[in-house]
């Protein structure tokens, strides 16, 4: 009877949160998740919370993680964003200071298209630097998936042997370090003193797929820093994190998005394993025989991803850019159903 007496409590809570989600959506149009096509060609991304004077941003700026913008606000039927930059600058006697300065990036919208112009001062005061970009409303996100009731399809091998064949680089003028032998895909880095530094490829997958688990051997050495993106736009982390507290860049996060609720990795310089099911935009990460990562949704891209498009199928791909790594016994079931 308790439980009947405080349901009406439940309900009328369910129903503010609700008509409060709605009246965001109806004071902001420009409220929800959006892709971004970045000056150049990079992925980014946009989500915006809120209305009135109580708006939020947060971005995804083409690599590296997502971080919450200094400012938002309405100004009519325009948002602007407000990101703040530091710079090398100089006090009033000459002397070297750092200073902030501010970035505004006016949004419009046309439907579920928006288009962003950033302008930004230049440092030594003699102008200005201006870019445009676009952006599409990304899909509602899909209801969690019933793990339970998913059927898969037969294995197919990525890496099983001495061969890197069905792969090929992601960026080809870049440094080629992958290799493949005794059963190991190794990607090794060299770097000659007094030469330019060498910026060395991510390696992909020449076949494209769209929901399906995946299993990968990884062995990452000291400060080791890899990742394996699924779809090609949504990385987890392979990094040395051993010891470190919980946080969304560690071993098996979804980078920068979803942070493990458990620790689960193992010392730099042991085989380690991930199962990793993506489905409907939902992921699932067992790291070590421990599920870390339990079917939560992913947002949006992460950085480093090939394109904002978050419903379309794309490769496995493996980060190399970073540091040396290796990996074996790469295999994938897609999902039937």
């Amino acid at each position: 009877m308790k439980a009947i007496r405080y349901l009406p409590a439940i309900l009328l809570s369910l129903f503010c949160v609700t008509a409060y989600s709605r009246a965001d959506a109806a004071d902001n149009s420009f409220a929800g998740d959006w892709a971004l096509t970045l000056p150049g060609d990079y992925t980014g991304w946009l989500e915006v919370e809120g209305a009135g004077n109580e708006v939020h941003a947060s971005m995804l700026w083409r690599s590296g993680s997502v971080f919450k913008l200094d400012g938002a606000r309405l100004d009519g039927e325009k948002l602007l964003l407000t990101r703040l930059h530091t710079a090398d600058g100089k006090k009033p006697d000459g002397t070297k200071a750092k200073t902030k300065i501010a970035e505004t990036i006016i949004v419009t919208r046309d439907g579920d298209s928006l288009k962003l112009v950033s302008v930004t001062p230049k440092a030594d005061g003699s102008g200005e630097d201006r870019s445009e970009f676009t952006g599409k409303r990304l899909p509602p996100m899909p209801p969690p998936p019933d793990l339970s009731n998913l059927k898969f399809g037969e294995k197919v091998q990525l890496f099983g042997g001495d061969s890197l064949d069905g792969w090929r680089l992601v960026e080809p003028d870049a440094a080629n370090g992958w290799s493949a032998h005794d059963g190991i895909l190794s990607n090794t880095q060299v770097q000659e003193p007094g030469k330019p530094h060498r910026n060395y490829g991510n390696l992909r997958t020449v076949a494209e797929f769209e929901d399906f688990t995946i299993h990968a051997e990884t062995r990452v050495p000291k400060d080791g820093n890899s990742g394996i993106y699924l779809r090609g736009i949504y990385e987890v982390q392979v990094y040395d994190s051993y010891g470190k507290p919980l946080d969304s860049h560690n071993m098996g996060a979804i980078y920068s998005r979803i942070k493990p609720t458990v620790a689960a990795e193992k010392p730099a310089g042991e085989w380690q394993t991930l199962d990793i099911t993506f489905v409907k935009r939902h992921a699932t990460v067992v790291l070590n025989g421990i599920k870390i990562i339990d079917n939560q949704p992913v947002l949006g891209p992460t950085g480093g991803a090939l394109w904002p498009e978050v419903d379309r199928p794309g490769p496995i791909y493996l980060q190399g850019d970073h540091t040396g790594i290796e990996y074996r016994n790469i295999y994938l079931r897609p999902v039937l159903n």
